[in-house]
């Protein structure tokens, strides 16, 4: 268990509500809307002589105000040229990249979407975070929220990008130190509540939700057909092309093999995929295409459809059963082989006989979108999933290359229909390839937020959950109250987060141990978390003057020799 620095672990900042979140002497509602900005992940280096590897949260936010006007940009982190919206330097005509460069093109209602470029690397410290200013006092902001004249109406947002560094580890989102008061007795206020009681906190209306797109807008279900494209190569499977990742033994839904290689992970993850989506009833129309190479005696490669687009999940979750010995078929039969016939070898520790020398991605990309074209939905939304851990390159066979960056750019282009989003998922292969192709329909190739690099194949399962989450309306953690939320966040340690979506994990009524919880990756990527308030035009006189102070933190604890129960609280 991870020592803490302080006999309190929930410890946040002691830094109260600043002065001049006080009334406004009318009869409609004023009020003040306010939290200390600080964040933590705890780490710990006894008498400085043991490291035993690095925990690093980095936090990045868009945080936004609607007083009337539409919404406003308010604060962000980083903001290097200070104007409220997210954005960094950067080497391109405009000199920078902004939250705005981002726009969700399927969303009327989206201002952007937080900066996918950002990463371990380049994410500054919070100690250089500006709080901007208040759009409506003009008043410099000294907390991340410290609104000062909020009217009934009003509303805002933040959506907080969660970078998790060096090694995975178990987040909870935390509050402290929530204070209500009553402020300033104003007379039309003392009409209605005449001990002057903090009522702002039951007042405001707010959720906590993961913003999958990060997009700070929360986003419901949506019809969509799905292809997943894999990669059925010998490297996903046979120890002597690097297919075996450990001697760890992995069970999928009640198959136990004695090690984990790639395909195993893929099936795992996969098949939470599907299952997740049938488990929220989703609206989803699913296929899988396969695709390897060709051997020397060939005279295609070795491609095609494994399941053709059903809405019956329960078929795609049994064509993704047991993919060890479907990709062996294909990859160790004699040619014309198929997943089907069942002549391949499955040991991971055998001699993969006939053996393709390349890898076809563009033909599998070019089957799937057949399969989309031949029995995707009328006004669906077209996906296309796509995971390689290797080149895309001609065989020795005689079928000519095809290249995958122009079958994912003929995917994403309207003609030839259908016009597909085009999701990639790099298993230590061809990184630069498969960023390349990935990138929504109607546009360019490159876009980082469509692709999912994995330095660790243990991983997979993961981004398969976050791409089930994206494909889903966003996941509502708690919808309340804003006293009710904090209530919950500074109750332990706070509300423990789910590092994988498609498990299924109940934040508030589960224990943080529970095995449906998963920590997050550690490779820095990107996973939003967001609260949104509103106090509501019914509001009246009794919030007025009224203000609500609390501090916000996020707590992570290394995954590694903890099981997710947290620190024990003194």
């Amino acid at each position: 268990m991870t020592d803490n620095n302080s006999n309190n672990p929930m410890a946040l900042s002691r830094r109260r509500m600043l002065a001049g979140l006080g009334a406004v002497g009318v009869a409609s509602a004023g009020a003040g809307f306010g939290t200390t900005a600080f964040f933590s992940d705890e780490e710990s280096f006894v008498d400085n002589s043991l490291v035993a590897g690095e925990l690093d949260l980095l936090i990045d936010w868009q945080q936004t105000y609607d007083f009337g006007d539409g919404l406003t940009f308010v604060s962000a982190h980083p903001d290097h040229d200070g104007d409220g919206e997210q954005s960094i330097a950067a080497d391109n005509d405009a000199g920078q990249l902004r939250y705005s460069d981002f726009p969700d093109e399927e969303d009327p209602d989206s201002n952007g979407a937080n900066l996918p470029v950002l990463n371990c690397e380049n994410i500054p410290p919070l100690s250089e975070a500006d709080f901007g200013t208040d759009p409506v006092t003009g008043e410099e902001m000294e907390t991340l929220v410290q609104l000062t004249d909020v009217k009934p109406g009003d509303s805002g947002e933040i959506t907080f990008s969660l970078h998790l560094c060096d090694n995975p580890g178990y987040v909870w989102m935390q509050a402290g130190n929530v204070s209500e008061d009553g402020g300033v007795a104003a007379e039309p206020e003392l009409l209605v509540d005449p001990d002057n009681l903090g009522d702002l906190g039951d007042a405001i209306q707010a959720t906590l939700w993961y913003d999958e797109d990060c997009d700070n807008v929360y986003d419901g279900a949506e019809p969509v057909d799905i292809m997943l494209t894999l990669d059925f190569s010998g490297s996903m499977l046979y120890d002597q092309y690097g297919g075996v990742v450990s001697d760890d033994d992995i069970e999928i839904y009640g198959t136990t093999y004695d090690e984990t290689t790639k395909i195993d992970l893929v099936e795992l993850g996969a098949r939470q995929f599907v299952d997740y989506l049938q488990s929220q009833g989703s609206d989803v129309n699913i296929g899988i295409a396969y695709f390897d190479g060709e051997g020397s005696d060939d005279t295609e490669p070795r491609t095609g459809i494994l399941q053709s687009m059903t809405t019956d999940l329960s078929v795609v979750d049994g064509a993704l059963s047991g993919l060890r010995q479907k990709l062996a078929n294909v990859v160790s039969g004699g040619p014309g082989s198929t997943p089907f016939d069942g002549d391949g070898d499955p040991d991971p520790f055998s001699n993969a006989s006939s053996i393709a020398t390349g890898t076809y991605i563009g033909e599998g990309v070019d089957d799937a979108q057949d399969e989309l074209a031949t029995n995707g939905r009328s006004g669906a939304e077209k996906r296309n999933i796509v995971l390689s851990d290797g080149e895309s390159f001609n065989g020795t066979g005689s079928t000519q290359f095809s290249s995958p960056t122009g079958a994912a750019s003929d995917a994403r282009a309207a003609s030839p229909a259908p016009e597909t989003d085009v999701y990639t998922i790099n298993v230590n292969g061809s990184a630069s390839t498969l960023q390349a192709m990935a990138g929504p329909a109607g546009g360019s190739g490159g876009d980082p937020a469509f692709f999912n690099d994995v330095d660790d194949p243990l991983d997979i399962p993961s981004v398969f959950g976050s791409l089930a989450a994206q494909t889903v309306a966003e996941k509502v953690i708690m919808q309340d109250s804003l006293g009710n939320i904090l209530a919950e966040l500074a109750d332990g340690n706070g509300i423990p987060l789910d590092g994988n979506r498609a498990t299924l994990y109940d934040e508030l009524e589960d224990p943080a141990d529970d095995p449906g919880r998963e920590p997050f990756r550690g490779d820095g990527v990107m996973h939003c978390v967001a609260l949104s308030w509103e106090l509501p035009f019914e509001a009246g006189n009794e919030v007025q003057g009224d203000t609500l102070g609390f501090d916000l933190g996020f707590y992570t604890e290394q995954a590694r020799h903890n099981d997710g129960s947290g620190p024990a609280l003194s």
